[in-house]
């Protein structure tokens, strides 16, 4: 809610949600901020909840140095139509996951997991394992 109200007092225009739900203080409703800006907590702070931020941005170069300018790196979503900028766009992202065309990227059979603040290692897929393991490398000549 604090980065629903952040925004809003900065100028964010709430299309929709923006209110706790029925369910408790601790649920809100799916909301919709127009007219975000760099300014605001939705933008530099990591958001777990139903919030989706709408930033104007000017070109492809613009909206990758903006979504990587934070110390967090978990997932991103893009959606595209043009494969190339599919990979440009996707390997030019520092996040950990980068999930195209779609809002559902979770699976066990992926490794989970972001970069700089937003985690170190992985959990799931046989990376998983790799955090619970000790690597020796041992040469005999």
């Amino acid at each position: 809610m604090s980065h629903i109200q952040d925004a809003a007092q900065k100028g964010a225009q709430i299309l929709c949600g923006g209110t706790a739900s029925d369910l408790g203080k601790q649920f809100i409703l799916p909301t919709i901020l127009d007219d975000c800006t760099d300014d605001m907590l939705i933008s530099c702070d990591e958001t777990f909840g139903p919030v989706l931020p709408i930033f104007r941005f000017t070109d492809e170069k613009d909206v990758i140095q903006r979504a990587n300018d934070t110390p967090y790196g978990l997932a991103a979503y893009f959606y595209t139509n043009d494969l190339h900028r599919m990979w440009r766009v996707g390997e030019a992202l520092e996040y950990g996951i980068v999930s195209v065309n779609d809002g559902i990227f979770s699976t066990e059979t992926a490794p989970f997991g972001g970069f700089k603040q937003s985690g170190i290692g992985r959990e799931g897929s046989k990376y998983g394992i790799e955090e619970y393991l000790e690597t020796k490398y041992m040469l005999v000549s």
